[in-house]
């Protein structure tokens, strides 16, 4: 058994799959995505609905129990959360790791309107979902702060304008704005006013419903031409809401100003963002699955500038996140380990055989292999990550022995005075088989963490398969290098 043969025969053709397996892998490595961690999807649904005013028992019962009961006919199911506030149900759905998240939301919305008799008739709207993915963490936070207007204002710049522009940038996947300064007109009734005068929160609510509505009014048609009558009836600040009319009484109008406390601020006290000890508007960044986080980061950063010019000067833009950095001293950390590991392998090299002919076999070997698997990794779909990387940095030795047992048998012939090139046939010949052999025993060893289930199955996949990539690459650079002695004794 003898496949070293061809590449021995042709010194020229395998000089140019060598070149092309390095070019090749020198692009892959470019493009490859940059993670502190293999990608595990989690195949995560999340639904919310609202019914403003309701309790949250009755958002439980009402609203959270009937979608329930829907979901939990869908198969693939593992887990149900639901959570119930003031007027808010949301619900998680998670599903088995090798369910489709496409197919999951399809399901979903299907059990949405399936469920859609039995929810409150005065719904406001259907319940929503979106996919989300609960191990993806934000890659970038920015922070916004002013000292002149309020944070309201700054919530409302942030959401109309920068959210929008940062989510066009490529490899962006969802931006949020945080903080919970989303404006709004706040009512705070008196309970012993509104009671003296005979009214109710209901008319309370009928009165602010019908007060601020955006509306056409109606036409006017003509002979000769047509109009349509419109009219902003929409109110926009508290100062305007005051003057509504509430009720009639014997002594006049009753305005909204008597009986309540209206002032401008926002929906939700109960949420707020710090940064530096201060109290800010945040604008979470999170990638599309499989982008490379240092370059989207690097594309929001080199757009800041732009924004900033965009918007109000008053309005500051810090970093209060940035994954990167994190990211790059882990990743430049395992690279380091792995040069330098390269390099320790091929001075063990040189000290026991004491040939420098014989140490070019795994110098170029190591490097070869190092990169080609670059190629294989990005066909694969696998990214750059402390995994990844590790398991090359543990593999780096494995290239070496086979060369190295191909080397020495071939310089045994060479010895007994055959030439190189009949040395190098008959001693890869004699070796083949069992190279092929030590190969195939290292890939059984990886099997098990291939065929691993569950979350850290997912993570340890790419680590396995690296290996065995790494492994596989022995083949080549072994039978690539046994065909070296003969190119230099000739």
């Amino acid at each position: 058994m003898n496949v070293s043969e061809p590449f021995i025969r042709r010194p020229v053709a395998t000089s140019l799959l060598a070149a092309a397996v390095l070019v090749s892998g020198i692009g892959a490595y470019t493009l490859l995505p940059v993670a502190p961690l293999p990608r595990v999807d989690f195949p995560t649904i999340n639904i919310s609905a609202g019914l403003p005013g309701a309790s949250p028992e009755t958002m439980a019962s009402a609203v959270a129990t009937p979608l329930e009961r829907r979901f939990g006919r869908i198969a693939g199911i593992s887990e149900i959360t639901s959570t119930s506030s003031l007027g808010q149900t949301s619900l998680t759905l998670q599903f088995d790791l090798d369910r489709d998240v496409e197919a999951a939301a399809r399901d979903v919305q299907a059990a949405i309107n399936a469920a859609g008799g039995d929810l409150p008739a005065n719904l406001p709207s259907r319940p929503n979902y979106r996919k989300v993915n609960p191990a993806d963490a934000p890659i970038l936070i920015l922070s916004l702060t002013s000292e002149t207007l309020t944070l309201a204002q700054v919530f409302e710049t942030a959401n109309s304008v920068l959210a929008q522009k940062i989510a066009q940038v490529p490899g962006v996947g969802q931006v949020f704005v945080g903080g919970g300064q989303q404006p709004a007109i706040r009512v705070q009734v008196d309970p012993v006013a509104l009671a003296g005068l005979g009214l109710s929160l209901e008319d309370i609510r009928t009165s602010l419903t019908q007060a601020s509505i955006d509306q056409p009014k109606g036409s006017l048609n003509g002979a000769q031409q047509a109009m349509v009558l419109a009219a902003n009836d929409q109110l926009f600040d508290a100062a305007h809401y005051k003057d509504i009319p509430i009720a009639v009484r014997d002594n006049g109008i009753v305005r909204l100003s008597d009986i309540a406390r209206v002032f401008d601020s926002v929906e939700n006290e109960r949420v707020a963002a710090w940064a530096d000890g201060k109290r800010n508007v945040s604008i979470i960044v999170r990638r599309q699955p499989g982008a490379n986080i240092i370059d989207v980061i690097e594309r929001v950063k080199a757009l800041l500038p732009t924004l900033t010019n965009a918007i109000s000067p008053a309005i500051d833009i810090k970093v209060a996140l940035d994954r990167s950095t994190t990211i790059r001293a882990s990743v430049k950390d395992v690279q380091t380990t792995l040069i330098v590991s390269v390099v320790l392998v091929v001075l063990v090299v040189f000290v026991f055989l004491r040939s420098g002919r014989a140490t070019v076999i795994p110098s170029i070997a190591v490097p070869l292999s190092l990169v080609g698997t670059f190629g294989i990794m990005y066909l694969c779909g696998y990214s750059l990550d402390n995994l990844s990387l590790m398991a090359l940095t543990i593999s780096t030795g494995f290239v070496v022995d086979d060369a190295i047992v191909v080397t020495e048998n071939i310089a045994r012939y060479i010895e007994d005075g055959d030439g190189p090139l009949q040395a190098a046939l008959k001693g890869a010949k004699q070796i083949g088989f069992t190279i092929v052999s030590i190969t195939a025993s290292l890939l059984a060893v990886f099997i098990p963490l291939l065929l691993m289930g569950g979350v850290v199955g997912r993570l340890f996949r790419e680590f396995a398969q690296r290996r065995d990539l790494r492994v596989d690459d022995r083949l080549l650079d072994a039978h690539a290098d046994d065909g070296l002695p003969a190119l230099q004794g000739s």
